[in-house]
């Protein structure tokens, strides 16, 4: 942006500074939308956040009961020798979501692997009511992990557009207002010194006129 030094006081000039004004503040009322539409947002995921964290801690109390019941009916051996035959989860596919022009992970499909979950027909109910539970963990735990990413990420997105919106209302705005009233200063200066030069003109010219009026009127007196 031209400093005052530097600023030509010219009618395009001030005409191009108000049009910067008009659009910094539009800019700035959409900045400001965009950072209430963000908070709105991360309070809604924080909500989610907070809600998955106590399905998450019903879940492991869940699981854990079930784990102890398995135990008891089946055995220490036959649990260990259980886990080490756990089916293969399918690998991770993180995939993109645009949360208020914020983009952030969203983890696909995490189910069991349906090869696998064919070795589950031959384990007792117990187990596999335990299975089933600690698969809804392991869902809820990535769920979890999804919401606070993108609570992290809307927040940095929050602190940068309060940083623009910032630097437009407290920076920008003000000294192009400065330079309109600098061009508009000047050009008040100009109009008082063309009004003043007008006036020395005329006097001027008023004397000129009577000084050439002076020899007329003499003559006309001696015939």
């Amino acid at each position: 942006m031209p400093s005052l030094e530097v600023t030509r006081p010219t009618r395009l000039e001030l005409i191009r500074s108000k049009r910067r004004i008009v659009l910094a503040k539009r800019g700035l009322n959409l900045l400001k939308l965009k950072r209430s539409a963000l908070i709105a947002e991360f309070f809604k995921i924080s909500r989610q956040a907070l809600q998955l964290r106590g399905d998450l801690a019903a879940r492991l109390a869940r699981g854990f009961q079930s784990i102890r019941q398995a135990e008891m009916m089946e055995g220490a051996v036959r649990l260990e020798t259980t886990a080490l035959m756990l089916p293969i989860l399918r690998p991770l596919q993180v995939e993109s979501r645009n949360v208020m022009g914020v983009r952030t992970p969203a983890i696909a499909d995490t189910r069991y692997d349906p090869q696998s979950a064919l070795a589950r027909l031959a384990l007792p109910a117990s187990l596999d009511e335990s299975l089933d539970h600690f698969q809804g963990v392991y869902q809820v735990v990535l769920e979890v992990a999804e919401k606070e990413n993108a609570m992290r990420r809307l927040l940095r997105e929050i602190e940068k557009t309060k940083r623009r919106a910032s630097a437009i209302e407290n920076v920008m705005i003000p000294r192009l207002e400065g330079v309109v009233r600098y061009i508009k200063f000047r050009f008040d200066e100009m109009e008082r010194d063309s009004f003043a030069m007008l006036k020395t003109v005329k006097r001027k010219m008023e004397r000129e006129s009577a000084v050439a009026a002076e020899p007329r009127e003499a003559s006309g007196v001696a015939a």
